[in-house]
């Protein structure tokens, strides 16, 4: 076994917390552990502030049994937060590494995570601080330059296709009384979670009736028709709609006062799909639910492909570490069928605070649905094949 290195390891995590967050965590200690590459492992309790704060706890001295347990569980192990760095709090994050005897960090995040990182690493190049920084990519919303998709999302789509499955049977069932279903889907400003409901549609039936993504205005008018002409046909109509979505002029309802915006200056309005269920329900004179699953759809369910691809990440973050600073992790698609993929590296500087949204290839705009070439491309990333659910034959 090689010696140590002189220098120790940070790791933290930071953002939205996903299904398979913690695959990654463990697959840095992994890593670092069979290369024997560090002095010590620590981890930054709740990520940038746990840092700031000097809150450490040591990942290195964890059991092997804990860390498998730990690697199947939802949420972030170290805990998490949502916090923007100024150019002081990078200075003061790199003095704090410094006296540590920290020479390489890792960090689990995001678009905005990445910002934070590529701070630190410039702070630490103009204080003449030895440092290396690699981002080691997260996301449910899958919106990463640079990569072909994001840990995190295999498994909330998975999620998100299975929910509108079974809230579509739902309604189906209960025609007479509630037929219509509006789910609403995270993904901040793109679409790839919503029309991850396509994935549950096998026949013209099926759900999803309608898809709504942030890419493509929604025309209200238009969005009551669809569902009018579903109803009419089927009997019921469920709509996937993405928290963000927007019509022509701005936020749906006419309100253009966000209800929240986040540090890094994200806005947040009220949700679309209660205006676009309370607004089919005045229309059509039925009864709309509206379900918004929230944090369950980050989760609750795991994609074997994504669990393995999460883990993979983190491993290939530290064997990065030996030689590159400033980069993040990608994922590479070397085959859709058979589905291949494997590791690459992209520029810090590409990823932070940008956003990659859902090309236009993959949703149809006149059918409000995704097209075959996003089902292509996401069937594979959501692990094993989707339930069939049964009907009984009409009665004769």
């Amino acid at each position: 076994m090689a010696p140590p290195r002189r220098g120790n390891l940070l790791v933290l995590q930071s953002g939205g917390p996903t299904a398979v967050i913690n695959r990654t965590l463990v697959g840095i200690v992994r890593e670092a552990t069979d290369r024997n590459a560090f002095s010590t492992i620590l981890g930054a309790v709740h990520g940038f502030t746990g840092l700031l704060g000097e809150r450490f706890v040591d990942l290195g001295r964890q059991s092997p049994s804990l860390l498998s347990s730990v690697a199947r569980t939802p949420g972030a192990a170290l805990g998490s937060a949502r916090r923007k760095l100024g150019p002081e709090q990078a200075r003061d994050a790199v003095e704090t590494l410094h006296r540590h005897g920290v020479t390489s960090v890792v960090g689990i995040g995001g678009n905005d995570s990445a910002e934070n990182l590529l701070l630190i690493e410039a702070t630490a190049k103009a204080s003449g601080r030895d440092l290396s920084v690699v981002a080691a990519p997260k996301t449910v919303d899958n919106d990463l330059p640079e990569t072909d998709h994001c840990p995190g999302y295999g498994s909330a789509a998975r999620f998100i296709a299975l929910a509108t499955m079974s809230a579509a049977r739902d309604a189906e069932a209960l025609a007479h009384d509630a037929p219509i279903t509006v789910i609403e889907v995270m993904g901040r400003n793109a679409g790839w979670l919503a029309a991850a409901a396509g994935l549950a549609k096998r026949e013209e039936r099926d759900a999803p009736h309608l898809v709504c993504v942030p890419e493509l205005p929604v025309d209200e008018d238009r969005f009551v028709a669809a569902i009018q002409g579903a109803l009419s046909r089927w009997g019921f109509a469920v709509a996937v709609v993405g928290e963000n979505v927007r019509g022509p002029k701005g936020p749906l309802g006419g309100d253009s006062t966000p209800d929240r915006v986040d540090e890094f200056g994200h806005p947040y309005h009220l949700s679309p799909a209660r205006h676009l269920g309370r607004l089919t329900e005045r229309r059509l004179g039925v009864r709309v639910r509206v379900e918004i699953p929230g944090t369950l759809q980050r989760t609750m369910t795991v994609s074997r492909v994504d669990a393995e691809e999460a883990e993979a990440v983190g491993r290939a973050a530290v064997t990065a570490l030996e030689g590159e600073s400033g980069k993040m992790v990608t994922l590479v698609r070397e085959s859709t069928s058979p589905y291949r993929w494997s590791t690459g590296m992209a520029p810090l500087a590409s990823v932070a605070g940008k956003e990659r949204r859902l090309p236009k290839s993959f949703m149809d705009a006149s059918a409000g649905l995704p097209t075959s070439a996003f089902l292509e491309y996401a069937r594979p990333l959501i692990g094993a094949s989707l339930p069939r659910f049964g009907r009984l034959a009409p009665v004769r």
